[in-house]
């Protein structure tokens, strides 16, 4: 059975916090090219075909989970789906978006996890995924083709699955990430936060975070690294990407990226917490353009 990790658990094995400070080049050109997919524009199709239509929908965010490369997508079930114990032939991560997702060994007792919870599933291990209300997960690959396979093709490749429900995430402000720039504000206002989920931002290797801002938000995302992905977990966001003119409004499920450094001004006018998940090589900083308030 999967460990639900707790809170001083997540921050040992997340310490990367120590190297945020460093300054990192980027490896490539300065010039960004940008993209963005709304929710309401995603191409949904079957995740496992041979399933047919009683099995989960998935839609590309970026990449192509048919083929060989890195891939994020979105994964819809129904309520009340229950997979049969299964294998993957690669290793995934996922973030719950809506409804209730338990995913673990088919023995266990369920877990369920809300939105804003992380999970991995290592390739190889058995195990099942269920859900409760329609359901929809953020799932991520670093090599394709993301493939189904049954259970007698199990193999242990020495990785561990882990579960993290959206209670036990670790937050850290401006006052501990420099990750975070308030001009103007003491450190314990109530402005935007990072956690740390994997990886590790040294040397422009990939990680991912999550990154909430507060109602009333507005400033910059500025990219570092040679390339940012980031999905809409909970709440709206009114994005503007760096090459483009004009902002829209991101919903839950939607995606914008961009390789090399970008600079894209985000505002959360609503009157919730904005939580994204933003995927990075390299790191990437927040910079309020309100000072002072």
């Amino acid at each position: 059975m999967k460990t639900l990790l707790a809170a001083t658990c997540l921050l040992t094995v997340l310490s990367g916090s120590q190297v945020l400070s460093q300054n990192i080049a980027p490896k490539s050109a300065n010039e960004s090219s940008s993209s963005m997919v709304l929710m309401s524009e995603v191409e949904w199709g079957a995740l496992n075909p041979a399933r047919g239509e009683k099995g989960p929908r998935a839609a590309n965010l970026w990449g192509d989970r048919t083929g060989p490369g890195p891939t994020g997508f979105l994964v819809k079930f129904v309520d009340g789906f229950s997979s049969p114990p299964h294998i993957h032939n690669v290793t995934y991560r996922g973030m719950v978006i809506s409804g209730l997702v338990h995913n673990d060994d088919p023995d266990a007792e369920s877990m369920w996890m809300p939105p804003g919870s992380f999970w991995t599933q290592p390739a190889g291990q058995v195990h099942i995924t269920s859900a409760r209300g329609v359901s929809i997960a953020y799932i991520e690959i670093e090599g394709g083709p993301y493939l189904v396979r049954p259970s007698k093709e199990a193999f242990d490749d020495g990785e561990r699955p882990v579960n993290v429900d959206e209670a036990n995430i670790v937050w850290l402000d401006a006052s501990t990430v420099r990750w975070l720039d308030e001009p103007g504000k003491p450190a314990a206002v109530n402005g935007p936060k990072l956690a740390f989920l994997w990886g590790a931002a040294q040397d422009n290797q990939l990680n991912g975070t999550l990154l909430k801002l507060p109602a009333g938000f507005s400033g910059n995302i500025q990219s570092h690294g040679s390339g940012l992905r980031a999905v809409v977990i909970k709440g709206r966001l009114d994005v503007q990407l760096a090459d483009e003119a004009g902002s829209k409004t991101l919903e839950p499920g939607s995606y914008f990226g961009s390789h090399g450094k970008a600079t894209h001004q985000v505002s959360n006018e609503t009157g919730e917490e904005c939580i994204l998940y933003v995927r990075m090589e390299g790191k990437y900083e927040v910079v309020s353009t309100q000072p002072g308030k």
